[in-house]
């Protein structure tokens, strides 16, 4: 695979198509659903409550420390399932590569989705493939979609927070946006930061097994805390205050954002979650969350109350208060 590249016969539906799917996909995905190359993978059904997502992935660079477009298909995908409680049964994916990308570069992103998709415990049962000209992708684009079942009692959403909640964030913050951003080498910023990118659906579990009483989870992807925050508040009519100094950001990704003047609250992540959860449980829930690989720095960082409804006011170290409002446009170019 080292030295060969794809071509638009690739994806012409024929026998490279055919060659493609069988000695490069398949090695990496196979499982007695997938197997059958049907249009359709059906998955037995466990319970009437099913969630569903599907999401799209043009991260560039491809490769950046800590992860991938690969990991991150596979971690968002099943995190945006493990935030509405659901466990992830199958996952489909569908790739858009450009004519010219390398197969060895694909051959990475795909043992980089196989681990992900191990560590969460889920199957990718369908797929696709197309193939388009030189200079339409970037390299390599990524489409998903997930399904998951949702356990008996398990209730969360955005709209569910209520006054007394205690919001808990499970680890340091911004982490991913800043590790693709020194990856990309137009800032000339040299640094150990990599990317929190991680399933987050096994920490989700624990937390529920503490408690169901759990409110609302969310993992701060893009427009990071701050919007995620302001979209709860909204959706739950509430008011959100957060404690600046329980906030968990490293030294060096606060030290990257006063150099070049970002906003750690607004840095996108791929392996953190928020949740909301009443006063009575929080203790039990933090204490599950942190005896988690993934949440070992969990914090508790504020809570909810009835006035301010649809704000979110974080307190600073010098005592006054400071309004977060969501993400307008961008604090530098896409990464994801």
């Amino acid at each position: 695979m080292k030295d060969r590249r794809i071509t638009l016969s690739h994806g012409a539906g024929g026998k490279l198509s055919h060659d493609l799917v069988q000695e490069l996909f398949l090695p990496f995905f196979a499982n007695d659903l997938l197997r059958c190359l049907d249009d359709s993978a059906v998955i037995p059904a466990q319970s009437n409550r099913i969630a569903f997502t599907t999401d799209a992935y043009v991260v560039k660079p491809l490769f950046f420390p800590g992860g991938d477009i690969g990991r991150i298909a596979i971690c968002g995908t099943v995190n945006d399932l493990a935030m509405a409680g659901a466990r992830p049964v199958g996952l489909s994916a569908s790739f858009i590569l450009e004519e010219g990308l390398l197969m060895q570069d694909l051959e990475r992103v795909l043992a980089s989705m196989k681990e992900a998709a191990q560590e969460a415990n889920v199957m990718v049962v369908a797929g696709d493939t197309k193939v388009v000209e030189h200079g339409a992708a970037q390299g390599l684009f990524i489409t998903t979609a997930g399904i998951g079942i949702i356990p008996e009692g398990v209730d969360v959403g955005s709209a569910r927070a209520r006054p007394g909640d205690k919001i808990i964030v499970s680890g340091p913050l911004g982490d991913h946006e800043i590790a693709v951003l020194m990856a990309r080498g137009e800032f000339s910023l040299h640094g150990g930061i990599e990317s929190d990118c991680a399933p987050l659906n096994g920490l989700v579990e624990v937390m529920l097994e503490a408690s169901q009483a759990i409110h609302s989870l969310r993992d701060p992807t893009r427009g990071g805390l701050a919007t995620v925050l302001w979209e709860i508040a909204n959706a739950s009519r509430v008011g959100v205050l957060i404690d600046e100094r329980q906030i968990p950001i490293r030294n060096e990704v606060r030290a990257v954002c006063d150099l070049l003047g970002f906003d750690p609250y607004y840095l996108a992540n791929e392996g953190r979650l928020i949740a909301f959860v009443p006063e009575g449980e929080a203790k039990e829930v933090l204490q599950a969350m942190q005896a988690h690989p993934l949440g070992r720095q969990a914090a508790i960082i504020g809570r909810v109350v009835a006035e301010h409804s649809g704000k979110v006011l974080l307190k600073t170290p010098i005592g006054g208060h400071r309004l977060l409002d969501p993400l307008s446009g961008e604090q530098f170019p896409r990464i994801c």
